[in-house]
């Protein structure tokens, strides 16, 4: 019999808002949203999942949303109850907040044409998109990012997961949201680290595809690293920017092994366990990204010169280069790293190192002696410093 062959694409299209005082009666942002989106004739609902770290900071959100819900009329009704979930990794790591997102959706009648709304870091969208995501085969979620991190890199992506068996984001999906919403003044609630821990990725992205961003971010280090909100306002929508692009012009949903905006992650994911995430995601990635710098330079790709201004930037913005816990075992734990990055990617591995400021390339092979050696060279730029 002639065999079958069925071919189809499907278009995502989604808007990231950037506001301030999303909630504000007065901020039009959401309302302009549910007034314009989707079809007429169906009673939709939206749940809230809000971290309840940024609640700690902002205990009048819960009220403020109702509020807001309240003068939205028949577009979208707000379900009675709003989910406060811990946040941070543990809230990826604990299925029982997985369960109780999906016990929500069921009790209040969250179907396709309903809205669960996730508030909150990285870690909380994760989770919120990933129960969304299998869910009735998948009911609409919003992203609200609270952190630098979540506003200018995971929070606009298309990826949803929570942890498993050890392993970073074993179970998740590929599921945009319908629309993200970024509001610059959610980012007061951050502490210095978090603050920080954001603009790892914003170096991550223009080390491997924008000179010119590199050399901003170099200009503007210190402003960043002292809280000048102009000047992160520019870096997160820039960043968002060129993450978004990446998604529309490559392999979104990563059917291959290409990860090029993993830069620095193969190791910063086995920094994040080996610490206990007592380390967060940024500063494991500013290791990584520092770790796979040098390597690039000990494999013959970048200069010395660019490698010294890679590092600069990196502590100017306040990062440690290395952790004890990269040297720990005699590295074997930071080669298991390695293998299990290849097990994410498929089997075959996928690399990104640099040739120069502002140009990756892809590698399907680390030499673990080389490896060794750049860890090595981050342990004594270390110690130097700590007899300084």
């Amino acid at each position: 019999m002639q065999t079958l062959q069925q071919s189809f694409q499907v278009p995502y299209t989604y808007s990231i808002f950037f506001t301030k005082g999303l909630f504000d009666p007065q901020n039009n942002t959401i309302r302009s949203f549910f007034n314009s989106f989707g079809e007429a004739g169906f009673q939709r609902k939206a749940l809230f999942v809000i971290d309840g770290g940024f609640l700690a900071y902002y205990p009048t959100l819960e009220k403020e949303i109702a509020a807001y819900f309240a003068t939205l009329g028949d577009a979208v009704k707000l379900v009675p109850d709003i989910i406060v979930l811990p946040g941070g990794e543990a809230a990826k790591n604990d299925p029982a907040l997985f369960d109780k997102i999906v016990e929500a959706i069921d009790e209040y009648g969250i179907d396709r044409h309903s809205f669960v709304i996730g508030v909150g870091g990285g870690a909380i969208l994760d989770l919120v998109g990933y129960a969304a995501a299998v869910s009735h085969r998948g009911v609409k979620h919003i992203r609200i990012p609270t952190t630098v991190l979540s506003q200018n890199d995971s929070g606009v992506g298309v990826k949803n997961g929570i942890n498993y068996q050890g392993k970073k984001n074993f179970l998740g999906t590929f599921a945009p949201p319908v629309a993200v919403f970024n509001d610059l003044s959610f980012l007061q609630s951050l502490d210095d680290r978090d603050w920080r821990s954001g603009i790892a990725e914003a170096i991550k992205v223009a080390l491997i595809k924008d000179k010119a961003f590199f050399e901003w971010i170099e200009a503007n280090a210190e402003a960043l690293a002292h809280r000048n909100e102009e000047v992160m306002a520019y870096q997160i929508h820039r960043c968002a920017e060129m993450h978004v692009e990446h998604i529309r012009s490559g392999d979104p949903f990563e059917f291959g092994s290409s990860r090029p905006l993993d830069f620095g992650h193969w190791a910063a994911h086995k920094l994040e366990y080996l610490t206990d995430f007592q380390i967060r995601h940024g500063e494991a990635v500013a290791i990584g990204i520092a770790l796979d710098s040098v390597y690039s330079v000990k494999v013959g790709r970048l200069s010395h010169d660019e490698l010294q201004r890679i590092l600069n930037v990196i502590q100017k913005l306040g990062f440690d280069l290395y952790h004890p816990k990269l040297a720990e075992n005699d590295k074997i734990n930071l080669r298991n790293g390695l293998r299990e990055f290849r097990e994410h990617l498929g089997g075959r591995l996928t690399i990104m190192l640099l040739d120069r400021i502002g140009k990756g390339v892809e590698v399907h092979e680390m030499d673990a002696d080389l490896i060794a050696e750049a860890v090595d060279y981050l342990e004594g730029h270390y110690s130097s410093l700590l007899m300084s």
